[in-house]
């Protein structure tokens, strides 16, 4: 079974790439550790995606599909992941994406082949207007960037604001490629928000000092960012300079699995979204072995099958054993307990809620288990 990667090394997501090569790393060596994928050693490939302002991704598509994979795990940009997957498709190629989040992959018409282990928008979008609320607000801002996943997500934080009784009093799509903010940061300041919400990548860097330097700071009104920007930013901000800002991203509790993420690379200081590609390489493993063939159409026949339904067991090695011993088994990630849909979304998921400390790192406040079929 050869498994190819196409995951952030570089772009404006650069930094979830290490925890999501860790994810993927650490299921391929627990594969073979247990024995591999029917008697044989699983191999990984790892190329790039870089990001929606180049060509990285298409191009690591051509050369995994020449290599002849039977899975690619990625991308973790929904902007990133669209502008492969026909190319998957095309030659019937299973797609798991550990981070896509956009509610564009339900319903998109050459998704046969394309699966994700974290949830759509719709449940995040959800639990982060119900915290905004909670927590006071009336009047929110919506600061968003122009491709699938801001657009989606802002349209999901919008709807769930206003049925929960806030209001929207402006909704700015900007250019993902901006480097200057100053239109956007005075029109945020006209408007006279008391809650803003950043659905960015790494261009907050740019961002948020405009917003600060405007007297729109995560003191002077509340900021609330998403899984695309949640980071540390020890490095890049002062000190306080977060402190307050509060954020969403979708995952279990990482604790289970984070020692061992860090046994893989002992630099680590992200783990969002490794709980996710080890899910969606270990997954893809048992339906081969189910399927009794690392062939990817047997791997997309078998996915929605390991995934519920059957003996509940966690991991790859666990559930395994189950499958040698001729049980059927219901797959429950590290990410969180994992039921595909026929769509391949995950039908139910969990999102953490965190609040940035002094330090400009963020800590758990609490997590919230949501169904998205509701």
């Amino acid at each position: 079974m050869k498994i190819g990667t196409i995951l952030p090394q570089t772009g404006s997501l650069e930094f979830l790439g290490p925890p999501e090569f860790a994810g993927v790393d650490l299921a391929i060596q627990e594969i073979n550790e247990a024995g591999g994928v029917l008697g044989c050693d699983a191999e990984v490939v790892h190329t790039d995606s870089g990001d929606t302002s180049t060509d990285i991704a298409s191009q690591s598509a051509d050369a995994l599909i020449r290599q002849g994979v039977d899975t690619v795990i990625g991308a973790a940009s929904s902007g990133v992941s669209f502008t492969f997957i026909d190319k998957l498709y095309q030659e019937g190629i299973v797609q798991i994406s550990p981070a896509n989040t956009s509610p564009d992959f339900t319903s998109y018409e050459r998704g046969d082949y394309y699966f994700r282990t974290a949830p759509s928008d719709v449940l995040q979008g959800r639990v982060l207007a119900d915290a905004i609320i909670a927590d006071g607000h009336e009047k929110i801002a919506i600061l968003a960037l122009q491709d699938s996943y801001g657009t989606g997500l802002a349209a999901a934080v919008e709807q769930n604001i206003t049925d929960f009784g806030g209001e929207v009093v402006m909704k700015t799509i900007y250019d993902p490629t901006a480097t200057e903010f100053s239109a956007e940061v005075g029109e945020l300041a006209d408007h006279g928000a008391d809650a803003v919400v950043l659905i960015t990548f790494n261009e907050i860097v740019n961002l948020a000092p405009a917003l600060a330097e405007g007297g729109q700071s995560a003191q002077d009104l509340g900021w609330y960012l998403v899984d695309g920007n949640l980071a540390n930013y020890t490095d890049e901000f002062p000190a306080g300079f977060m402190e307050g800002a509060k954020g969403t991203f979708p995952g279990a509790d990482p604790a289970a699995i984070q020692e061992r993420l860090l046994e893989v690379n002992p630099d680590l200081t992200e783990f969002t979204y490794g709980p996710e590609s080890y899910d969606a390489t270990a997954l893809a493993a048992l339906a081969a072995i189910q399927g009794e063939s690392a062939d990817s159409e047997v791997i997309k026949d078998n996915l929605i099958d390991v995934s519920r339904e059957g003996t509940k067991c966690t991991g790859f090695t666990e559930c395994a054993e189950l499958l040698a011993d001729g049980e059927d088994i219901d797959y429950e990630g590290y990410s969180g307990p994992i039921e595909f849909s026929p769509e391949g979304d995950v039908t139910a998921a969990t999102i953490g809620i965190y609040q940035y400390l002094p330090d400009n790192t963020y800590e758990n406040l609490e997590y919230r288990f949501g169904s998205l079929e509701e």
